[in-house]
């Protein structure tokens, strides 16, 4: 008995294990943003962003939503893309894959951790939290917080009245067609997506919805669509405004404790105490990822409770009409490119700079959560992801 008494507070005082990256050797966010980072700390940076800025943690809940593994594992396979043929092996390595989730019938099929990271790992989603951000407005739709989503933006956030933003719907600032002026070029430092960048940096609070509020309109809303990381942190002041609440705090409230998230999230904010940034920045296990997917593939039900209303996700992740256009994005979601069966299937996909990825294909109940560390932002892929999709979808069947 009294070996068990002195144990005891032992075990106890010992609480969680300490995060398995840190203290590694991270580059700045200015490098991140000019692709001007070599390979290990380039790993390393992504897998400890929740250091370069301050953040709020999304809190998991008691109970997580289990993925077994499944009795038939994926094995390797061959496909064609851009005329060439390619194996796993093959993908993994040319795209920088450092890790693959791959879930048939919420069952694991493949999991596959690169590069030192592991199930404790945090990675950086980057704009795959814009599609999070979007689902978060059907959420608070859902739970009355957001009235209709043709509602004015200035009528949760007066601030921008007589801005740009003034006219512009919640729908038109989540399908990106405020027809407000942004560049969104990564690595030029006189972008808006830079000057942006350079307001979070500053760390003052309400600093990027000034930005916003200053930018000059290019086209009348609802009529030209111009992809905008700075649309996005829009959606989060909405989202804060609307709830009364974190926008970290709703994410857990809505989906990260409530379907079964098993780990901490982490989430940039604009400044000590203030905005999460609703269009980069979350950190998360690749397990979470995969269980964002589960929980879009459930059609945002929870134990048979909505979360989004019915026939949300539909609307969502398809294509939407812009100025009498179709135009390949959705709520903040990108429908898969026309590639066999992609349509057909309804398959849609959340992206982030730097190879990120959570694809959701209805039809065939796949979830693939993907990290990737690619050299630069955009374009450095060597094999088209969704050639690999595409595959990966008919292999499995």
């Amino acid at each position: 008995m009294p070996l068990v008494v002195a144990i005891a507070p032992l075990l106890i005082a010992a609480g969680p294990a300490p995060y398995p990256h840190a203290g590694e050797p991270i580059g700045t966010v200015r490098q991140v943003y000019d692709g001007t980072l070599f390979p290990e700390v380039r790993i390393n940076t992504f897998r400890n962003i929740d250091r370069l800025f301050p953040v709020r943690t999304v809190e998991p809940g008691a109970r997580v939503h289990p993925i077994p593994a499944a009795e038939t594992p994926l094995e390797a396979f061959e496909f064609e893309s851009d005329g060439k043929r390619y194996d796993l092996y093959d993908y993994v390595t040319l795209n920088d894959v450092t890790g693959l989730l791959v879930v048939k019938n919420g069952e694991s099929v493949f999991e596959l951790y690169e590069s030192g990271n592991s199930e404790g790992t945090r990675w950086m989603s980057m704009s795959v939290v814009k599609s999070i951000s979007a689902t978060l407005v059907g959420a608070a739709i859902n739970d009355g917080h957001i009235d209709s989503i043709d509602d004015p933006v200035v009528d949760y956030l007066p601030q921008l009245a007589g801005s740009a933003y003034d006219g512009v719907t919640v729908r038109q600032l989540l399908q990106m067609s405020s027809g407000v002026a942004w560049n969104e070029t990564y690595t030029d430092p006189g972008s808006d997506r830079r000057t942006m960048l350079e307001a979070q940096i500053a760390q003052e609070p309400g600093a990027i919805l000034e930005l916003m509020a200053s930018l000059p309109r290019a086209a009348a809303p609802g009529t030209a669509w111009n992809y905008s990381t700075g649309e996005t942190h829009i959606v989060g002041a909405l989202l804060r405004a609307a709830t009364g609440m974190p926008v970290a705090d709703y994410l857990s409230q809505k989906i990260w404790a409530n379907f079964g998230m098993e780990s901490q999230a982490t989430w940039w904010l604009e400044s000590p105490g203030g905005l999460e940034v609703g269009g980069s920045g979350l950190s998360a296990t690749l397990r979470d990822y995969a269980r964002f997917g589960l929980f879009l593939l459930a059609d945002g039900v929870v134990d048979g409770a909505r979360v989004l209303p019915e026939g949300w996700l539909d609307e969502a992740t398809t294509r939407q009409r812009v100025g009498g256009k179709l135009v390949e994005y959705g709520y903040m979601f990108w429908p898969v490119p026309d590639v066999e069966g992609s349509y057909a299937d309804g398959a849609y996909a959340a992206i982030g700079i730097f190879g990120q990825y959570v694809y959701v294909n209805p039809t065939r109940s796949l979830v693939v959560a993907m990290w990737s560390a690619q050299s630069k932002p955009v374009d450095a892929w060597v094999v088209d992801d969704f050639d690999f999709f595409a595959a990966l979808s008919e292999r499995l069947d």
